[in-house]
């Protein structure tokens, strides 16, 4: 199948895989572990490089970067602290977009998905896994430097008060942060929307300035996204 692949228009590090039979554009990022995978996603070889297409079902940063999403600011060297890296599925993607002169501090509570965490970061030496709960920053600070952007995805209630309380401690005065917020584990018996917006509520009382949200049906129900900025 015939492919080129494209800068994206608006973001840095990330492109498009456009296939040229169909017309169809997938995103993808510049594997930085050329040969690895990390969730079975494909790899597509154009020009002396090697690229991992994004699927938006498995990552919500690359569902809200296709909801239109105006901000992503993650770019080549920054330092990101991601609160809920799960198995590494969107975290590797960061670790793509930062490069190998960039850093992804990934912090995951459970021992079993750890496990396979570490897996994914032997082969990226800019992913450095942590057996921590996002709740209690404290017991972490000792390990993580001041950050440029947290990204955060947590199932957890007060998803709000958690990237805040981390943002006193690890990011830098206007940093960056980007957070996947899960309706249903915040108030099951609660609409969505009222949900989001005493999130919202919380986070601008926590010195967030909210620059964009998108919600991410149809790859995610009951999830919005947001991107702010940190103005203590």
């Amino acid at each position: 199948m015939s492919v080129k692949v494209e800068s994206h228009e608006k973001f840095e590090n990330i492109y498009w895989a456009v296939f040229k039979d169909t017309g169809e554009r997938k995103l993808a990022t510049k594997n930085l572990a050329p040969g690895h995978t990390v969730y079975g996603e494909r790899l597509i070889k154009y020009e002396g490089e090697e690229y991992r297409l994004w699927d938006p079902y498995r990552s919500k940063l690359a569902a809200a970067i296709l909801k239109g999403i105006k901000v992503i600011p993650i770019k080549t060297g920054d330092r990101i602290l991601y609160l809920g890296a799960a198995t590494g599925s969107t975290s590797s993607h960061c670790s793509d977009i930062v490069g190998p002169n960039g850093i992804v501090f990934c912090v995951e509570f459970s021992p079993r998905v750890l496990r396979e965490l570490v897996s994914v970061a032997e082969h990226r030496r800019n992913m450095i896994p942590l057996l921590e709960d996002a709740r209690f920053p404290w017991k972490y600070r000792m390990l993580v430097p001041q950050v440029d952007v947290i990204y955060q995805d947590v199932a957890q209630p007060e998803q709000a008060k958690i990237l805040a309380d981390n943002a006193e401690f690890f990011l830098k005065p206007n940093g960056w942060a980007l957070l996947a917020i899960k309706a249903r584990s915040v108030d099951v018996t609660a609409e969505p929307s009222e949900v989001y917006k005493k999130e919202i509520e919380t986070l601008e009382k926590r010195n967030f300035e909210i620059k964009d949200v998108v919600h991410l049906e149809p790859f995610d129900k009951a999830h919005a996204f947001l991107v702010m900025q940190y103005k203590p």
